[in-house]
């Protein structure tokens, strides 16, 4: 297995910890926060998928998927009094996660012979999309429609990607420089409170 497909895997434990942790918060039963965890681990990557015509999509085909999903969800259990220390760890996987989502949702949708800007954009759904899904369901409103800057950090990313594997002869440094992009737009967002939103 490469370390890009294992990182994927986390990510996808990951982003299901996180559906999960929201479903406890709302008090949603066993069911309801299993359903709440699948969603936001693989609900951007399956919109994708139908988008472009991939089927079957992603985790229907390789059950790695849904083994780190069932394991986000016992661990989200298990650990539920401690998630809110590793705040800030969550943090940092779920930026990380976002930004390789980011690239692998571009990189799935230009073997498709699709041009950039589409690509582009389904790298953002890919990375997304599994949080508008959750943020939804639990009532919420979606995170990348509030001021905090989210679905930016991904396109920030994707640009960096979509330039470096046109310009940069060494491959290995693509994926990680676009990472680190989304990585740091998120964190810089944060800690200097960098919004898009008009103020009143």
């Amino acid at each position: 297995m490469s370390w890009i497909y294992i990182i994927d895997l986390f990510g996808t434990c990951v982003f299901a910890i996180s559906g999960v942790t929201t479903a406890i918060h709302k008090k949603f039963d066993l069911v309801g926060t299993l359903v709440i965890g699948f969603v936001t681990a693989i609900g951007g990557g399956t919109i994708r998928d139908i988008l472009i015509g991939s089927f079957p999509v992603g985790w229907m085909s390789n059950r790695h998927y849904l083994l780190a999903i069932l394991a986000g969800y016992i661990l989200a259990y298990l650990f539920k009094k401690n998630v809110l220390r590793f705040k800030k760890s969550l943090f940092l996987f779920d930026t990380i996660g976002i930004g390789l989502f980011t690239v692998l949702g571009i990189e799935k949708a230009l073997s498709f012979n699709l041009n950039w800007e589409i690509s582009l954009i389904l790298g953002v759904i890919s990375a997304c999309f599994g949080g508008v899904l959750r943020d939804v369901l639990a009532n919420e409103v979606p995170l990348i429609f509030r001021k905090e800057i989210y679905a930016t950090a991904c396109l920030a990313g994707g640009i960096v990607y979509l330039v470096l594997i046109q310009i940069c002869p060494w491959d290995y440094i693509i994926v990680p420089a676009a990472i680190l992009t989304v990585s740091l737009v998120r964190y810089l967002s944060i800690k200097y409170e960098w919004q898009l939103a008009f103020n009143d």
